[in-house]
C-alpha cells in the first residue's frame, strides 16, 4: 500500500492550490478511510479534511468553506482543492488511509503519504 501526493508549491495569500493523493497497492476487497492531515512548523498534526466509508466528507474548522476533500475512483486518486490561502495554512500536507477507523484525528490513519510542502506568502 502506497500513497503519493503532488500539487503542493508556493502561493501568496488569497491563492488556492490543488493537492493529488494517488493510491496504489490497496487491496479491492476493503474500504478505506481517507483524509488530509498537515503539520506546520513548530505545530502538532492537525487533521483537516476526511471522506467516511459513505464518501461524506468532514472538515476542521480552520479550512471549513475553503477546502474541499473528493476522490476519483477511476485514477486511484483523492484530492484537496485549497481556495483563499493564508499563512496560517502553511505546512506540509499528508494524505492517509485507514481500513476500519475514520475522522479528523491523524491517529486513526495507519497508511501515510511522505507529504508536500505548502507555503503561502502575505
Amino acid at each position: 500500500e502506497q500513497l503519493v501526493e503532488s500539487g503542493g508549491g508556493s502561493v501568496q495569500a488569497g491563492g488556492s492550490l490543488r493537492l493529488s493523493c494517488h493510491a496504489s497497492g490497496f487491496r479491492t476487497d476493503r474500504r478505506y478511510c481517507w483524509g488530509w492531515i498537515r503539520q506546520g512548523p513548530g505545530n502538532e498534526r492537525e487533521g483537516v479534511a476526511a471522506l467516511d466509508l459513505d464518501g461524506s466528507a468532514g472538515y476542521a474548522d480552520s479550512v471549513k468553506g475553503r477546502f474541499t476533500i473528493s476522490q476519483d475512483n477511476a485514477k486511484n486518486t483523492m484530492y484537496l482543492q485549497m481556495n483563499s490561502l493564508n499563512t496560517a495554512d502553511r505546512a506540509k500536507y499528508y494524505c492517509a488511509a485507514s481500513y476500519g477507523a475514520c475522522g479528523l484525528g491523524d491517529h486513526v490513519y495507519t497508511i501515510w503519504g511522505q507529504g508536500t510542502q505548502v507555503t503561502v506568502s502575505s
